[in-house]
């Protein structure tokens, strides 16, 4: 449209020129192309920006609306974001009696959770012998109070490979007895608040959350597992996980068993490396 405004604006100049035009009309009249072709041009350029595109939009998720990574992290140090935990993990905590005496523990802990898990257990009587877990984490209190409660039954914890037990999930891992984790299991936490029945202060956050940091420290020593793995877990931010080695675990005594590790990484184990 611009060339075409341009090429007609030409040709009137020729023509009037052709005709003995005087220098001053001359200036004037091209001053006038220049303000039409800029005219012009800016039409051209809307019209350009506003045409629809058939290139898809660009869409950019948040950190924690990260997919399940492909490949676990195998070193400790800086931490990762939180992963987007399928509908299944997200809802409240079910329980499925499976073959072998094992329940299968899978979804958020909420408050009251600790309690359906005793009726649970109450119903099921002396058939089960492990708990299965799958679990972003949830409520603390009720954590701790599932692990108690299988630490009293002497019961196995277990997180098979390519799940997850993040957060607080790992303060009912750490109630089994043993404590089985395949190589390929997630096993993570971060920072955790005050909720459930844990009976806080109001009105200090500090103060709860030393609080909530000395009933959890309290709890691990406890159960036998190494304080270092609370401290990791104060160090993480609540948007991200810190996870934990196969040997770490082992290490830490937050698991006593670890199913696929090699025999160099055992031998590792044993020279402190």
């Amino acid at each position: 449209m611009a060339l075409a405004v341009l090429t007609a604006a030409r040709l009137r100049l020729t023509r009037w020129l052709g005709n003995g035009g005087d220098e001053v009309a001359l200036r004037l009249l091209l001053a006038l192309i220049v303000v039409i072709a800029i005219g012009a041009l800016a039409v051209d350029f809307r019209e350009l920006n506003a045409a629809p595109s058939d290139a898809p939009p660009v869409v950019s998720y948040p950190s924690a609306d990260r997919p399940v990574p492909a490949t676990i992290p195998r070193t400790s140090g800086p931490s990762v974001p939180l992963p987007r935990f399928d509908e299944r993990l997200r809802a409240p905590m079910t329980f499925e009696l499976g073959a072998g005496g094992r329940l299968l523990a899978t979804g958020t802990i909420v408050p009251g959770t600790s309690a359906q898990f005793a009726a649970e257990i109450a119903k099921r009587g002396s058939y089960v012998t492990s708990v299965v877990l799958a679990s972003p984490g949830g409520a603390v209190a009720d954590a701790m109070a599932m692990g108690r409660q299988i630490r009293e039954k002497k019961f196995t914890t277990e997180v098979e490979s390519g799940h997850y037990c993040a957060s607080s999930c790992p303060l009912v891992f750490a109630g089994g007895v043993v404590r089985r984790a395949s190589q390929r299991a997630v096993i993570g936490v971060h920072q955790v608040s005050a909720t459930g029945a844990i009976a806080l202060p109001t009105g200090d956050g500090m103060q709860d959350a030393q609080i909530v940091s000395a009933v959890c420290q309290r709890y691990l020593r406890e159960m036998g597992v190494d304080l270092e793995v609370w401290l990791h877990a104060m160090e993480t931010p609540s948007d991200r996980l810190f996870y934990f080695q196969p040997n770490e675990m082992l290490k830490l005594k937050l698991a006593t068993e670890i199913d696929g590790l090699s025999p160099s990484d055992r031998a590792g184990l044993s020279r402190g490396q």
